[in-house]
């Protein structure tokens, strides 16, 4: 829990596309393969003390697809992947609603209602954080809270890559993702 008056910055990772590979409404343990070099990434974030958050978008749930139980069983074999590279993550936050769903609290990517309701928990300081994911919603949230933004090119983001702008570093990995973080580099504009 935060101490009081303490802030301090996170690194919020999107789950499908980002940490593990994209299986399209995961709702077997199963079907949970860490990307190449994902549990490395995220162990490096940990021993560098950096607050690391999961932050996905589940809208299986909200179509009917699975449910709690379902998307719990998943997450709990993520965590085992993780812990068995000596990774952690030190919270998890999930949407299951729609894209057509009535959202008042914002939660769903690209809405920052998840990154609001962690830093408040948590006290995180947002504007000081990180925002890692594989398409332009998981990354849009910096824009609105202050952070910085990294897109990490997978089989999912060539429409999104186009729709960014210099504000957002792409990389080709989640291990390049988190060289930039803890150099603490802010992402530089990309020539055309």
């Amino acid at each position: 829990m935060p101490v009081p008056g303490e802030r301090r910055p996170a690194v919020f990772l999107d789950r499908d596309g980002t940490l593990i590979h994209d299986r399209h409404y995961l709702a077997d343990p199963a079907g949970v393969e860490l990307l190449p070099g994902a549990g490395d990434a995220v162990a490096r974030l940990n021993r560098a003390g950096l607050f690391v958050v999961l932050v996905t978008n589940q809208s299986g749930i909200g179509r009917g697809l699975y449910g709690e139980d379902e998307y719990r069983a998943v997450h709990r074999r993520l965590v085992e992947l993780l812990a068995a590279e000596g990774a952690r993550l030190d919270a998890d936050y999930h949407c299951p609603l729609t894209p057509d769903a009535p959202d008042p609290g914002a939660l769903r990517k690209p809405g920052a209602g998840m990154f609001r309701q962690a830093a408040r928990e948590y006290g995180l300081e947002l504007a000081a954080s990180w925002f890692v994911g594989d398409r332009a919603r998981d990354v849009a949230p910096a824009r609105e809270l202050g952070g910085r933004a990294v897109l990490v090119r997978g089989p999912q983001t060539e429409a999104d890559a186009a729709g960014t702008d210099g504000a957002v570093a792409v990389v080709d990995s989640l291990a390049e993702a988190v060289d930039l973080v803890l150099r603490g580099n802010r992402p530089q504009r990309e020539e055309d």
